[in-house]
């Protein structure tokens, strides 16, 4: 089945080369009117990612869907109905996770989607097969724009920082744009880790930004010191599920941004957050008072199995210091549930270490 979606999806990408997609690649930005606004709704869709951007263009709303949340909820789609959003102009999968790509097959169904970008990467989850399968069942065009590439959707100009070329590796190879409306910029990176970002910064590209949307839900695989230097953001917002197992936002990050007097709003804290600009000046909104000064609750308990020294690891339930070592010879882990792998912790042993709460993923 597999084999024949991708086959059939490189049929369909052949058929549809000639045909002009609605973000076209344009040099010149249209001028703005006072009237003209972008609004961003970064929603709130616990451990996952959604934002839709929406514009008026010569009279005619655009929306734009980057990632579409978690597949056992009905979030995103809940909120596109609120918004009375019937069409999407575009929709970007950052990477095939089943907490970005989650409710792709519903939108894609219930909506009408003009155009879909995705990096190329594959995933072997059902999710992933499904979203697919909407996409070959639908009108949609469908892309995989590389760095570099740039585009224009009436006032906002797309540019696509990354990834440059894929090998396979999904988080890292994230589908990471800036919008830039007017004088003010947003950054999204989905997933992609500090290698990625320092990629970003050698090939030359311009990532300041007026808000930054943190990399991985706010993980210390993210935003690094450099990054952030590079972005220069005046906000940073993540998305992120209230009391995670992860930890996010992890607290290395958290102090980053501190340091550099960069205020953050978390979705897990504030709920929806809604960004609304006239191409100068812009106002942030957020469904819960959150005060963007204090240091968001960080889970500072928080073990990453894949970073955590063995003495550190002997600190969750279950883990000794032979189990500890089997741990660490056992990385990467993508999930905790990988804990399984490892040799005396069974069902029962992983559920009593999730609930303990100690054990966390810096990626998943």
């Amino acid at each position: 089945m597999k084999k024949r979606i991708l086959l059939s999806l490189m049929l369909l990408l052949a058929l549809l080369a000639a045909c002009s997609p609605q973000a076209s690649k344009q040099t010149a930005k249209e001028d703005l009117s006072d009237k003209d606004k972008l609004t961003i709704h970064y929603m709130d869709v616990g451990q996952a990612d959604a934002t839709l951007l929406q514009f008026a263009d010569e009279g005619k709303m655009r929306n734009i869907l980057y990632d579409t949340g978690d597949w056992n909820r009905t979030d995103v789609i809940d909120y596109l109905h609120q918004q009375q959003v019937t069409n999407l102009d575009l929709l970007i999968i950052s990477h095939p996770d089943a907490d970005h790509i989650g409710q792709m097959a519903k939108i894609m169904q219930s909506l009408d989607v003009g155009e879909v970008w995705m990096t190329g990467n594959e995933n072997a989850s059902n999710t992933f097969q499904k979203a697919i399968e909407a996409v070959l069942d639908s009108d949609a065009t469908y892309e995989e724009p590389r760095a570099g590439d740039q585009f224009d959707i009436g006032p906002l100009a797309i540019e696509v920082v990354h990834p440059k070329k894929i090998t396979g590796k999904a988080n890292e190879e994230s589908l990471s744009v800036k919008f830039t409306y007017g004088e003010l910029s947003f950054l999204f990176t989905g997933d992609a880790g500090k290698a990625d970002e320092q990629e970003m910064i050698d090939r030359k590209h311009n990532l300041h930004a007026t808000i930054l949307q943190l990399g991985h839900h706010g993980s210390d695989t993210s935003t690094s010191t450099a990054f952030l230097q590079a972005v220069k953001p005046e906000v940073a917002i993540y998305s992120a599920g209230a009391d995670n197992t992860y930890g996010h936002p992890h607290q290395e990050v958290l102090s980053r941004l501190q340091k550099a007097d960069i205020p953050v709003y978390g979705t897990d804290e504030s709920g929806n957050i809604i960004v609304t600009t006239d191409g100068k000046n812009y106002t942030l909104e957020t469904e819960k008072d959150q005060d963007p000064s204090k240091e968001v609750n960080g889970n500072q308990d928080c073990i990453d199995l894949n970073q955590a020294t063995a003495e550190a690891l002997q600190q969750i339930v279950h883990i000794g210091k032979a189990r500890a070592q089997d741990i660490i010879k056992e990385r990467p882990y993508h999930s905790i549930d990988d804990l399984l792998q490892v040799d005396g912790i069974g069902e029962k042993r992983l559920n009593e270490i999730k609930q303990e709460g100690k054990a966390c993923i810096g990626g998943k």
